[in-house]
């Protein structure tokens, strides 16, 4: 998660990446606190009232999931910054990456309530495209795009999906301080938000196609 990434696959070796265990997990199993990281990494360091104008809630309201954060290692006081009157926050990691399968299992509560967090995240980010989409540069508003596939994949072309997925936007800069300070002129943060999402209710095809035409024309002479 350049913003948090829920994706529960392979594990990710970047430094600034956390790899959440039960403690993470538990901590992140919030709406509130999955944005409150979300704005620290986009934004970088803030302070509880500053980002809870943003989230339009209470500071003290804030200052609370900040410290449960803090408390899992996820954020950090920023003692640079602040002051016997203003505390400052900081993300410890750039992105968070789920792939306990077995901790998954273990809790599958928190799990569902954490990627539930997540996906309502996703699910703002695009709200707020759409609402800025007309105003923005013509050059960015024709970089826009939402889609979807119907695809009929086994789990192992599914996985094998996601890795060259992976490897897509690896080619491409991330969205860091470091890189911000290299990137040509004109690059502006963009978000990418893969989801690969099965439905096992959907019916299989015939074994041959030609039957369903067949039957069509018996019911439609």
């Amino acid at each position: 998660m350049t913003e948090p990434d829920a994706t529960p696959q392979r594990p990710n070796t970047h430094q600034d990446t956390v790899v959440l265990d039960a403690k993470g997990l538990r901590a992140l199993a919030h709406p509130l606190r999955v944005r409150l990281v979300g704005l620290l990494r986009k934004h970088g360091p803030s302070t509880a009232t500053r980002l809870a104008e943003r989230l339009e809630i209470n500071s003290g309201t804030a200052s609370y999931h900040l410290r449960q954060l803090a408390g899992a290692g996820l954020v950090e006081e920023d003692t640079e910054r602040g002051n016997a009157r203003e505390r400052w926050w900081r993300s410890v990691h750039r992105r968070t990456w789920f792939n306990d399968r077995d901790l998954a299992e273990r809790e599958p509560e928190t799990t569902l309530v954490y990627l539930r967090s997540v996906a309502a995240t996703y699910t703002a980010r695009t709200e707020r495209a759409l609402n800025e989409l007309q105003t923005m540069p013509r050059v960015w508003r024709d970089t826009f795009d939402i889609s979807d596939w119907g695809l009929r994949l086994t789990p192992e072309e599914a996985a094998d999906l996601y890795e060259e997925l992976r490897g897509v936007v690896s080619r491409y800069r991330l969205d860091t301080p470091e890189a911000a300070v290299s990137a040509p002129e004109g690059a502006e943060r963009f978000s990418v938000i893969t989801q690969l999402l099965p439905e096992p209710d959907a019916p299989s095809p015939p074994a041959d196609p030609s039957e369903t035409d067949e039957a069509t024309a018996r019911e439609n002479p």
